[in-house]
């Protein structure tokens, strides 16, 4: 192995415990006894653990439910982005009509846009139609703000598969639809798993909409939910560092059983558009 092969590794290894570190520590402090918690002394490896705060931040009323109600809302908005996106992308990628370029433009111009940007326009859109106070004005947002990365990410995996495939399918009898079906969809695969691992994290990260929209305790999502360990008398270090843990495990499993096919298709996306 060269000098250049080993720096490479080097700087690798560097790079990915620098990102890294923040999840050990959450997790170690998770971990510490709250007489441990506001030492001075900075230690990397706990002298003791417990799972105390694991318990605290598992019983705290509430959980289960905002569990469900970040569950329900991501995975809807996902799931209606990822819909309507991939439909857009075919049209984008595989239809020439006027305009076309300019709508592109304005799919990057909409994910320009900073959520504090938005979040007068939406309160009052949602109050005008009724939906505040409703899980479903966080659904329509969501959907709203991951619909433009949808689309543009799926149209480059559109734009990676020949539309020689299609058309050959269509010698061969199949419709338009059906050779979408049975051609295009089966190797869009790996985009559509890794769009939607992008999209669900925007989605189950989100805390100003949640937190602006829906004031109720029992429709609260985890990420304003998880903000309850901090109060007037000080912050619960143990329980919030315990709660992030839980909070980071639905993502995680997540991206477990979809490992294999985003990174083929992260890898994808990059080179062909």
């Amino acid at each position: 192995m060269n000098a250049k092969k080993v720096s490479a590794n080097v700087v690798a290894v560097l790079i990915a415990a620098f990102f890294a570190f923040p999840t050990y520590w959450m997790v170690t402090t998770a971990l510490k006894p709250k007489k441990d918690l506001l030492s001075s002394d900075f230690d990397l490896i706990p002298s003791s653990v417990t799972n105390s705060n694991f318990v605290t931040a598992w019983t705290k009323p509430g959980f289960l439910q905002s569990l469900g109600n970040s569950l329900l809302v991501s995975l809807s908005a996902v799931v209606a982005a990822l819909v309507i996106g991939l439909l857009a992308a075919l049209a984008l990628s595989r239809m020439r009509f006027r305009g076309r370029k300019g709508f592109v433009m304005l799919m990057l111009v909409a994910q320009m846009a900073p959520f504090e940007a938005l979040l007068i326009p939406m309160f009052l859109m949602m109050r005008d139609l009724g939906l505040y106070e409703q899980l479903s004005s966080l659904v329509l947002i969501y959907f709203a703000v991951t619909l433009p990365f949808c689309a543009w990410t799926l149209r480059g995996f559109v734009n990676g598969i020949p539309i020689e495939l299609e058309e050959a399918a269509m010698v061969d009898g199949c419709g338009r639809w059906g050779a979408f079906r049975r051609v295009t969809l089966p190797l869009l695969g790996p985009g559509l798993v890794a769009t939607s691992v992008f999209a669900f994290i925007t989605a189950w990260n989100e805390f100003l909409f949640a937190k602006v929209m829906v004031r109720a305790e029992d429709k609260e999502t985890l990420p304003v939910w998880l903000s309850g360990f901090q109060s007037a008398f000080g912050t619960d270090w143990g329980g919030a560092m315990a709660a992030s843990a839980l909070f980071t495990v639905p993502v995680l499993v997540f991206f477990l059983i979809v490992q294999r096919k985003m990174v083929t298709g992260v890898t994808a996306g990059a080179v062909k558009g």
